[in-house]
């Protein structure tokens, strides 16, 4: 992986077993190296999820958080959290509704102690992302976190001016996926 020669520290994947098959060998050479689960983690791939990334961004549902609590105790591992918000209300899209943000967080961090360190947000592809991201950056302040994931290829400066701390901009750097 030629950025990983060049300093590159940080990498998004949206599948665990690709990410199992790709990174431990290189993981084995650069173990500074911190990889961020984007993607929809289903309940039965969070052991495998836990041992091989160090933030997990898409954590919408308490089925969800009680198993990655589970997992990262049985292996004395913190994991970096964002619950992902589905912002839009698009029923075709995974997240929380931000209605039941502040009771959710609160469960997280108290009850089953994650590492919650801000919020992930997809906005409607057809509409002006800088209202969504706005709203992202209230809810954020809301809770308390200083961390934002939002932000892609297509929109990752708007995300910015709203204060995203971690962007996704994969296809603007590898090209558009096969």
């Amino acid at each position: 992986m030629p950025l990983v020669n060049f300093g590159h520290k940080n990498f998004g994947e949206n599948k665990v077993q690709e990410t199992q098959y790709k990174w431990p060998k290189i993981l084995e050479k650069h173990s500074d190296i911190n990889l961020h689960m984007i993607g929809k983690l289903q309940t039965n791939k969070v052991k495998e999820a836990v041992k091989l990334f160090n933030y997990i961004h898409s954590v919408d549902n308490l089925k969800l958080a009680k198993k990655i609590s589970i997992e990262q105790k049985k292996i004395n591992k913190s994991i970096k959290i964002f619950i992902q918000i589905n912002i839009g209300n698009e029923k075709q899209k995974s997240g929380l509704n931000k209605l039941e943000l502040k009771n959710f967080y609160l469960e997280c961090i108290k009850d089953l102690e994650l590492d919650i360190v801000g919020l992930m947000c997809l906005p409607p592809s057809n509409q002006d992302p800088k209202i969504y991201f706005k709203e992202m950056y209230e809810l954020n302040n809301l809770i308390g976190c200083k961390k934002l994931s939002m932000g892609m290829s297509s929109d990752y400066m708007e995300a910015i001016n709203f204060g995203s701390s971690h962007i996704r901009i994969g296809s603007k750097i590898f090209g558009e996926r096969l």
